[in-house]
């Protein structure tokens, strides 16, 4: 089989590989259990700053809380996939080890994290205890993540690349709307959507009991179904010699020599997952107060804003899995095109969500917001996984992440002073995100072409 590969001046060489062309349905077993993971990562991601302003939280401090997930990515992930290029345990594999520790820790902290304000703690209690179980959380989602982006560089051919990683989409997404619906419909069938001062609603601790089982029962058709090459095997499909696996590098080296669409692609990934994490952090204040005229945590507009926004969130993730579908469709040459025009399409629905005043219109902007999700998880890792060499990929991909960390940490860093500057605005807040996407969507034209194949 014949592959292509772009060096530093953007030509292509061709080289022989050895990876199996795999069958769809063994594709779609390695990201199966993506589904639970994402589900747990998106109910952290969409109720984080519901509860923590339920528990009494400033939103003018609401950066704090969301600074502590990517910040565990960054330090996590490139570990798990250095660690893990050098694992490997009989019958379980190489990355899957991590993957069954991730999931357990998970399983723990989803069971939890939404009784934060049960235990009878005291406010500060309450908000430290969420603040770690954050933490704990963000820690094993990170380390459920990286092995399923890792086993689709480890066992994918790179001619399937892209639709594997366009199916890990689909999953995603699923998981999203599964999220993001379920306390909506738990609350249309009678239970509770509101609670005592500093407590989370019932619905919410249910969805949370949901997505906890989701995650472990996904995982296992993952860990069950999937059988990862042997170090034999992995080393021949990926051309990896005895004189590279004696190599050390560390993270330094390894950035120092990382193909230059590494960094492109990164700086593209900054101002597109700066806008997500301002979508994350104000989206159901914004809500709240464009529609239903009201900022207290404690009202019921507010909690019918969160779950309204749980409900967007799921036309988000819909109009995502109909988009990564469609992407499986797009070829090599209209690529760029493709990329970039989904990004605006992801900066123009921010902008909406900033100034629509009736509920059911947002269902626009978040269809061009789903687009834009879709994209951001199908091109980065479909052109970095085939520029990186074999023999560290777990190890680049997992530093690779740090171009969705940085950009979280960075936009709740600027959070402490945008909000109070922007007038403590949230729907301010959202059009700042649909700014940055919108720069990023412009970067994509600056990308070698060649980068995207031929």
């Amino acid at each position: 089989m014949k592959t292509s590969t772009i060096t530093e001046s953007g030509t292509t060489n061709i080289q022989t590989s050895s990876l199996p062309k795999l069958p769809i349905s063994k594709i779609w077993m390695i990201n199966f259990g993506f589904l639970g993971v994402q589900m747990a990562f998106s109910l952290q991601s969409s109720n984080m700053g519901r509860i923590f302003q339920t528990l009494g939280a400033n939103p003018n401090n609401l950066g704090w809380f969301f600074i502590v997930p990517p910040l565990a990515g960054l330090i996590i992930q490139p570990l798990v996939g250095k660690y893990s290029d050098r694992t490997w345990i009989p019958h379980l594999g190489r990355r899957i080890p991590y993957l069954i520790l991730g999931i357990l820790v998970a399983f723990s902290v989803l069971l939890l994290l939404p009784n934060a304000g049960s235990f009878g703690f005291s406010f500060t209690q309450a908000l430290w205890f969420g603040a770690l179980a954050i933490t704990f959380l963000d820690l094993s989602n990170n380390v459920s993540m990286q092995p399923y982006k890792m086993m689709i560089a480890d066992m994918v051919e790179e001619d399937q690349r892209g639709l594997a990683y366009s199916i890990q989409g689909f999953f995603s997404n699923s998981g999203s709307i599964l999220a993001s619906v379920i306390p909506f419909v738990l609350t249309a069938l009678g239970i509770a959507n509101i609670a005592p001062k500093g407590e989370v609603p019932l619905s919410v601790k249910i969805a949370f009991y949901i997505g906890a089982t989701v995650l472990i029962l996904s995982s296992l058709v993952t860990i069950f179904k999937v059988k990862e090459y042997s170090p034999e095997q992995y080393n021949l499909y990926h051309h990896i010699s005895q004189e590279e696996l004696k190599e050390k590098k560390s993270f330094l080296t390894l950035l120092k020599e990382a193909p230059k669409i590494f960094w492109v692609v990164s700086l593209i990934q900054f101002f597109s997952w700066f806008g997500f994490q301002y979508l994350w952090t104000y989206a159901t204040g914004a809500i709240s107060q464009n529609i239903w005229n009201t900022e207290a945590p404690a009202s019921s507009g507010f909690q019918a804003a969160g779950n309204w926004y749980g409900i967007m969130s799921a036309v988000q993730a819909i109009s995502a899995v109909i988009w990564s579908l469609v992407l499986t469709r797009v070829t090599n040459k209209s690529s760029k095109l493709v990329y970039s025009s989904s990004l605006i399409a992801g900066a123009t629905g921010l902008i909406l969500m900033a100034v629509l005043h009736d509920r059911y219109f947002l269902v626009v902007s978040f269809i061009l917001i789903g687009i834009a999700w879709a994209s951001m998880h199908t091109f980065p890792f479909t052109l970095v996984s085939n520029a990186i060499n074999g023999s560290n990929m777990g190890a680049y991909l997992g530093l690779f992440n740090g171009s969705i960390c940085v950009p979280q940490i960075a936009a709740s860093l600027l959070s402490f002073v945008l909000f109070p500057v922007l007038g403590s605005s949230f729907p301010v807040m959202i059009a700042v995100a649909g700014i940055a996407m919108g720069i990023g969507a412009i970067i994509v034209h600056f990308v070698n072409s060649n980068y995207f194949g031929k």
